[in-house]
């Protein structure tokens, strides 16, 4: 809504503060703050400094400070600048401007202060909102915080109504009591409290919700849409004569726009009421809502919301959860695509507050009338909570066709999850069941399995009325075969039955050319060992030996052909292939190794940028060296992550994700 608080004096300073005072041949700037000095704790503000039109350059201090923090040539008024401040709020700030002739002296000071450090206190009115004409009222605002003093701000005035010390409570918390009166009609009595600390009297709480006092005794109520001077609806009040209902049956673009309300009683009209905002949506569809780079997002650190459409309209509106008004509206732009999106930065991000949003396309010359709301963005700030786990009950490995489901769950008290996918610029995410008060849990249901659901994924967990979530689980890498069409050949030396204790390699082939090749064992829910492909004879292979092998090996295996550009995406698997190990008549075996491989060992799908270009041959050694090789052992078995669920299968085919190639020590 418009009723934003956007003027307020803190210590007796005056708002508006644009009175020109000559100082030798250049005026003093006047320097004001939209919306409002009173600032939401993360939110940005525009500084304007007014001055000449023979400015060419006005500058920006901070604090006192004879070191200017910013200058802006003038705008094409000529007389005025702006500065965008984000992040250095509580603040005081003066502006001056240069011209030929020199510059000029410094503007009054501005004192920025900032709000919602702090929880917001609530205020009632003792013993009714509801009073007679002429008749006294006492404010109550109250808080669980142990404030100093608590100050009380009137809708409309151009200064603070009244501040007053905190009272103690026994409960720990403060509170104060603000006498208020007389109440006539003709007038608004709309009020905020807000609560601070001796130390730092620039930052307030949260703003209490807004508490009306209203003047019994009125007669009718009317409502107003836009300029015109008829009234568009006209109702008696309803019991106990404080209030009225206007309905609107069907919205139509015709009922978009902006509406005030007033009545009338025995002395005369009210004033209007701050204006609503009634915007029509559903007229098209939704665009798309998305964050850059990404919508995790380091406390205190900016991010860009990005909303896209195919559809031109000439606007987008961007809206917070929870924040009855449109937030930000931004002209689209084009792209050379065809498609139309509009950039809007936010930041910087905090914890304390839940970061939910939503945009819409709109017209706009009728810019009360939009499309459908996109899908809502939540931005994640990750913390230092107990981390959850993460797993897939059909292991890493997924075909086409396949239903998957992962479940994020944890021994802590969570009340809802996230789940995201490196990459994606949203979150998948889902509110979490708990059956059990000392387990929460959730199953995010992705749908059937295609190419876009490869990928690493993790999840958090967090509560409710906070954007500070977990530390992330364990990642978990989704593989999906299928996508290329080559099926490579496997097969063992010596053979597919041997002794506990010998030497046996398993050998993966293709002639397709691929960069990867993995091998998987039936039933195990470990991460597949990757390995580097090696061209020898017309033929793409990779070589994974076990020295010795035991009785552990034994089981059935297939093996994978991938791609380094998309490294979640995997060939048809082989046929499988039974190992059979024996026990040998020798004694007790040594303990069962990984697979080991005269080529590269690819150890992690999402890191082959930072390793691009290393020697992997396995030939590379020297022609004098012995001829004994060691190879190394890779033990590559992940820890059995703990995972299940998903909401909504990505639409998105996947980006190229890099792979990374490590060197086996050759000796």
């Amino acid at each position: 809504m418009m009723s934003i608080l956007s003027v307020l004096l803190y210590l007796g300073l005056s708002l508006d503060q644009r009175t020109h005072v000559k100082a030798g041949t250049l005026p003093k700037p006047t320097l004001w703050a939209e919306p409002g000095r009173v600032i939401l704790y993360g939110s940005s503000v525009t500084l304007w400094c007014q001055g000449s039109l023979k400015a060419q350059e006005y500058r920006l201090y901070a604090d006192g400070s004879l070191q200017h923090l910013e200058t802006q040539k003038s705008l094409e008024s000529g007389d005025r600048a702006k500065f965008l401040i984000t992040g250095k709020y509580a603040e005081r700030y003066t502006c001056n401007y240069l011209s030929h002739t020199g510059s000029s002296e410094h503007s009054d000071p501005l004192q920025l202060v900032v709000t919602g450090p702090y929880s917001k206190p609530s205020l009632s009115a003792l013993p009714s909102p509801v009073l007679p004409s002429g008749g006294n009222v006492i404010l109550q605002c109250v808080s669980v915080e142990a404030f100093d003093r608590f100050l009380l701000t009137k809708e409309g005035d151009h200064m603070l109504f009244s501040t007053l010390d905190s009272q103690p409570q026994p409960n720990g918390g403060s509170q104060a009591l603000f006498p208020v009166g007389p109440v006539t009609s003709g007038h608004r009595w709309t009020f905020r409290c807000y609560g601070n600390f001796e130390k730092n009297p620039q930052e307030w709480s949260d703003p209490s919700d807004p508490l009306n006092l209203l003047v019994s005794g009125a007669k009718e109520y009317r409502l107003n849409q836009g300029t015109i001077i008829a009234p568009r609806y006209k109702e008696k009040p309803l019991q106990p004569g404080n209030k009225a209902k206007f309905s609107i049956t069907y919205m139509t673009e015709h009922d978009a726009g902006i509406y005030h309300c007033y009545y009338c009683n025995p002395t005369g009209w009210s004033e209007r009421s701050d204006p609503l905002e009634l915007v029509v949506t559903g007229s098209f569809s939704k665009p798309s809502l998305s964050a850059l780079p990404s919508p995790l997002v380091s406390s205190g650190r900016n991010v860009t919301l990005q909303c896209r459409s195919g559809q031109g309209f000439g606007r987008f509106l961007l809206t917070k959860e929870k924040e009855h008004r449109l937030s930000w509206a931004l002209d689209s732009q084009q792209l050379p695509s065809g498609q139309f999106l509009a950039l809007f930065p936010v930041g910087p991000v905090i914890p304390s507050h839940r970061w939910m949003f939503r945009c819409y396309n709109c017209y706009r010359d009728m810019p009360y009338v939009c499309s459908h709301p996109s899908n809502a963005l939540e931005l994640l700030v990750p913390g230092e909570f107990g981390k959850p786990s993460l797993l897939t009950q059909l292991g890493p490995i997924m075909g086409y066709g396949q239903s998957l489901t992962l479940q994020c769950h944890s021994d802590a008290n969570y009340d809802r999850f996230a789940l995201h996918k490196e990459v994606r610029r949203d979150l998948l995410q889902s509110l979490v069941l708990q059956p059990q008060v000392w387990l929460s849990q959730t199953h995010f249901r992705l749908g059937t399995v295609s190419s876009s659901h490869g990928g690493r994924y993790r999840c958090y967990g967090g509560y409710k009325l906070s954007s500070e979530w977990s530390a992330p689980s364990d990642p978990l890498d989704i593989l999906v075969a299928g996508w290329l069409s080559d099926r490579p050949s496997l097969s063992v030396q010596p053979g597919p039955r041997v002794a506990s204790g010998e030497n046996v390699t398993l050998l993966c082939q293709s002639q397709s050319q691929r960069d990867t090749f993995l091998l998987s064992k039936e039933g195990s829910a470990d991460t597949p060992l990757r390995l580097r492909s090696d061209h020898q004879a017309q033929q793409y292979q990779a070589e994974f030996s076990m020295s010795p092998v035991t009785s552990a090996h034994g089981g059935t295996y297939r093996c994978y052909s991938s791609r380094s550009s998309s490294a979640f995406l995997l060939s048809v698997p082989s046929e499988p292939l039974e190992l059979l190990v024996s026990e040998s008549s020798g004694g007790t075996s040594p303990p069962p190794t990984e697979p080991t491989s005269t080529a590269g060992a690819v150890l992690d799908p999402k890191d082959r940028q930072a390793e691009e270009g290393r020697q992997m041959d396995s030939q590379a050694a020297a022609p004098d060296a012995p001829q004994d090789v060691t190879y190394a052992q890779l033990n590559l078995l992940a820890l059995r992550r703990q995972t299940s669920a998903l909401p909504s299968s990505p639409s998105e085919e996947p980006p190229e994700e890099p792979c990374v190639y490590a060197a086996l020590a050759i000796h």
